[in-house]
C-alpha cells in the first residue's frame, strides 16, 4: 500500500482565503476602511510571516489599544472559524483511499492551531495520521518529519519505503525541498505561480489538490527522485509528464 503525505495550509485547506475572511472581520470590527485588506494580504506573506509581526504592525498602523496577546487570541479564533475543507478535496482523499493509499498530514506550525484546523474541517476520519512541527520538534524540510509521519500512519519504514511515497504541498522550500532531500516523489501546487527554485524541482506540478491526487493515481509507476532527469523549464504537468489525459478526479476539481 503506497503512502500519500499532504501539507495542510493551502494544500488540504485554503488557509489564505480564511485569513482574508478574518482580515475583513477585523477591519469591520475596528471600523477601518475595506481597502486596507490589501495591506493585510501583503504583510501576511502567505502565512509565513510570524503572527506577532503581522499583528504588532497592525496595532501600530491603526493605533489599537488592545494588547498583542488579545489580538493573537482574536486572530486564532477568527481564522479557524473561517477554515473549511472543500468538498472537492475530501472527494480526492476518498478516491486515494479507495485506490489503496495510506494518507498522512505533514504540517509546519503550532500544535494547537494546526490540530484545531484538522479537527474542525473533518479531516480526522479521512487520514491515517499526522505530524505537526511544534510537537514533533522537527520542521519541514528535515527528512525526519516525513519518517515520523509515516510511522504515525502505520506505514512500514522498509528500505524502499520512500519509493512508495509521495508528498503534495504548495510551499517549495518546505514541501518540495523536503521531499527531495527525503527521497520522495512530489507534486507542487503552483496556484498560478511560476517555479522559482533553481536547485531542485518537483516530480509533477498541479493547480490544486484534486488534480494532484489524480496525477499521483495515474503515475504509480513514475520514476523515483533518484532516477528521474531534471527537466528544464516549468515542472511537468499531466501532459508534460507523458501521462495523457488524467480523468480520475476532474469531476471534483475546483
Amino acid at each position: 500500500m503506497p503512502l500519500l503525505l499532504l501539507d495542510l495550509d493551502n494544500t488540504l485547506i485554503p488557509r489564505d482565503a480564511a485569513y482574508l475572511d478574518w482580515a475583513r472581520d477585523f477591519l469591520a470590527d475596528h471600523q477601518l476602511p475595506a481597502a486596507e485588506l490589501s495591506w493585510f494580504a501583503t504583510i501576511d506573506g502567505g502565512g509565513y510571516v510570524p503572527r506577532d509581526t503581522v499583528l504588532g504592525a497592525a496595532k501600530r498602523r491603526y493605533g489599537l489599544d488592545h494588547s498583542l496577546d488579545f489580538l493573537l487570541a482574536h486572530y486564532r479564533r477568527g481564522i479557524n472559524s473561517h477554515i473549511r475543507c472543500p468538498a472537492s478535496h475530501t472527494a480526492a482523499l476518498r478516491a486515494a483511499r479507495a485506490a489503496g493509499w495510506t494518507i498522512g498530514i505533514v504540517s509546519n506550525g503550532g500544535t494547537r492551531p494546526q490540530l484545531e484546523k484538522i479537527r474542525r474541517t473533518g479531516l480526522v476520519p479521512l487520514v491515517d495520521g499526522w505530524v505537526i512541527s511544534e510537537e514533533a520538534r522537527c520542521l519541514k524540510p528535515d527528512p525526519l518529519i516525513f519518517e515520523i509521519a509515516a510511522r504515525r500512519c502505520g506505514f512500514p519504514l522498509t528500505r524502499d519505503w520512500t519509493s512508495h511515497t509521495w508528498m503534495v504541498g504548495d510551499h517549495a522550500p518546505a514541501d518540495i525541498a523536503g521531499a527531495e532531500v527525503a527521497g520522495l516523489r512530489s507534486v507542487w501546487l503552483h496556484h498560478g505561480r511560476p517555479w522559482a527554485e533553481p536547485g531542485y524541482r518537483p516530480t509533477l506540478s498541479a493547480a490544486g489538490l484534486p488534480e494532484a491526487v489524480g496525477l499521483i493515481l495515474a503515475a504509480r509507476n513514475a520514476p523515483g527522485p533518484q532516477s528521474r532527469p531534471r527537466p528544464q523549464g516549468r515542472p511537468r504537468t499531466a501532459a508534460g509528464a507523458g501521462l495523457g489525459a488524467v480523468t480520475a478526479l476532474r469531476a471534483v476539481a475546483p
